[in-house]
């Protein structure tokens, strides 16, 4: 008998080091395409991940300014009808306290009406900076978050969560995609 290297005192049989190494050996194996004759099953390719054409926001300075004031925002606790960094956000909290924060523009508080909100639907491929993207089902909208470039926006997501970055690209954002809104013009 051995002593075990992570729970000091406590003694192993010898043998068990062995089928440890064995199954690891065999782990290795198995990963590396050495099935012993068996067919090696082959994984496809990952899927390539989309590439977002850049389009220049018509204000890049508020555009950076909004960017910048949502990303210093990541990780700020979700709490529904949250609107300040102390407090929480909700979606559209986030998006109405970025917007009034950083160029004192007054929104609509809910994801309706944001979308509902004047300016023009922007189709995905021309996104920019500063952008309203949201999401919902069933021609619903439920959730906004603001586009900040390369197929990412910043959103407050849900009960539970923070303020952080998700790919628009991601299944669940991509099936619930319902459209875009340009604030900056």
């Amino acid at each position: 008998m051995t002593k075990a290297r992570h729970y000091p005192g406590k003694l192993i049989p010898a043998p068990a080091r062995g089928l440890r190494l064995f199954l690891l050996i065999a782990l290795v194996a198995a990963l590396a395409g050495c099935g012993g004759g068996h067919e090696t099953v082959r994984r496809a390719p990952p899927p390539q991940q989309r590439v977002w054409p850049v389009v220049e926001p018509a204000d890049p300075v508020a555009a950076n300014a909004v960017l910048m004031r949502a990303i210093s925002l990541v990780g700020t606790p979700y709490r529904f009808g949250g609107n300040t960094p102390e407090g929480g956000f909700d979606c559209s909290g986030l998006v109405n306290y970025v917007y009034r924060d950083m160029l004192s523009l007054s929104l609509p508080r809910t994801s309706r009406d944001l979308a509902a909100f004047q300016g023009p639907r922007i189709v995905p491929d021309r996104l920019a900076a500063g952008d309203l993207v949201f999401f919902g089902q069933g021609g619903t909208v439920t959730h906004v978050g603001i586009y900040v470039g390369e197929g990412r926006f910043v959103h407050a997501p849900s009960t539970g969560g923070t303020v952080r970055l998700d790919h628009l690209d991601g299944s669940y954002w991509r099936d619930h995609y319902t459209g875009a809104k340009r604030v900056l013009r």
